[in-house]
């Protein structure tokens, strides 16, 4: 065996240290409030980041074709897993997402799934190779194998997960060798007569306006926030006064305004609008340049990959945390609409966090094996 990527591994250790500095400094005021511990959830998320690094470290040590065995299991267990929480799964905030362990843990069944979803279309694709060319054969057989995955997840409803599944899947298909006009013009049908369909039911169902009422609110606030400054508007609002009030350098670490109650939760999907306050525009293009660095490393380890199954592994996970930070600053910029995107290493969120970490296991593995 190869060495493991050095690069690699320094850059995902940066990243996740700049991330707790970061919740540290978001939820200090939010913990505060809440249980008058301003040390509340960095400490549970600083325990999941050293978790985390020793599953990392042992992952990576797990020969990764292992995993090639059971690719049809983790379809299964995806399913499983999703069915779940429809079934005993705790609604928060008008959705069901959560599993609850015990009263304070917690985990997201769709965490898990991005990654089953990786190895089952890495085992398929490599399996299915000769014939990915074909519209049937290639295209139509795998996408409506992710239908069922996608369609649990928005009944729970979970759209951004969906979106960030069908993009992994859609790379991954397109590496392994589906054609990208497939995509291109079946995703236009699949739009406009998707778009069609939901303004039907829309319109004629109380049961589909009430369960999707959170995405055409989230369209009409994006197209112009401060038309309710007060409630949906208020978020985005409050990231774009932080982002603003940045400058160049910052207000300096702990110095931001906003976490002070004004973003709700800004230890979550929000955390980059504090970053951008505290450290500025230089702070944010250190950030960039870590994850640009984190996606070229990820890239070259698929290139190098022995067999195919690893590179689209590779490729997957590498796709996985480049879709998430694209979606989460594009939120957070008011560049699209709003989704419950985490930013990985960043975000708070243990389970997540740890899992994340898993995954950059299996991607240090196949590093090793690289040539």
């Amino acid at each position: 065996n190869n060495p493991i990527d050095f690069t690699l591994l320094i850059t995902i250790l940066l990243l996740l240290s700049i991330g707790l500095i970061m919740v540290l400094s978001a939820s200090s005021p939010s913990a505060l409030a809440e249980s008058g511990n301003s040390y509340s959830y960095f400490s549970k998320q600083l325990i999941f980041a050293i978790l985390g690094i020793v599953a990392m470290l042992f992952i990576s040590k797990i020969d990764y074709r292992f995993y090639e065995k059971f690719y049809k299991h983790a379809w299964i267990i995806s399913l499983i897993l999703l069915a779940l929480v429809l079934i005993a799964g705790k609604t928060v905030n008008g959705a069901k997402r959560w599993i609850y362990v015990t009263e304070t843990l917690s985990f997201q069944p769709s965490e898990v799934v991005k990654l089953l979803m990786i190895v089952f279309y890495a085992g398929i694709l490599v399996k299915d190779r000769d014939e990915l060319g074909s519209y049937t054969k290639g295209f139509i057989k795998h996408i409506c194998l992710l239908a069922p995955i996608i369609g649990l997840l928005l009944l729970q409803p979970h759209f951004s997960a969906s979106i960030v599944i069908i993009g992994i899947c859609s790379i991954m298909m397109i590496m392994a060798g589906c054609k990208f006009w497939q995509f291109a013009a079946t995703g236009l049908v699949g739009i406009c007569a998707g778009g069609g369909i939901a303004t039907v039911l829309y319109l004629a169902s109380e049961w589909f306006r009430n369960k999707f009422q959170y995405i055409v609110t989230r369209f009409i606030t994006f197209t112009d926030p401060w038309k309710d400054a007060t409630d949906s508007g208020w978020q985005i609002i409050q990231s774009l006064y932080a982002i603003g009030s940045g400058g160049l350098f910052g207000a300096g670490l702990g110095e931001s305004k906003q976490k002070y109650l004004y973003l709700s939760e800004p230890h979550n999907d929000f955390i980059f609008a504090v970053l951008a306050e505290e450290l500025g525009f230089v702070g944010c293009l250190v950030v960039f340049l870590l994850f640009a660095i984190f996606i070229w490393r990820g890239v070259l380890i698929a290139m190098k990959a022995p067999d195919m199954f690893g590179s689209l592994v590779a490729i997957g996970i590498t796709s996985l945390v480049g879709v998430q930070v694209i979606i989460n600053i594009a939120v957070v910029t008011s560049s699209m609409p709003v989704t419950g995107m985490q930013l990985p290493f960043f975000s708070y969120g243990g389970t997540a966090l740890f899992l994340l970490l898993c995954e950059m296991g299996v991607l240090l593995s196949i590093s090793r094996a690289s040539s």
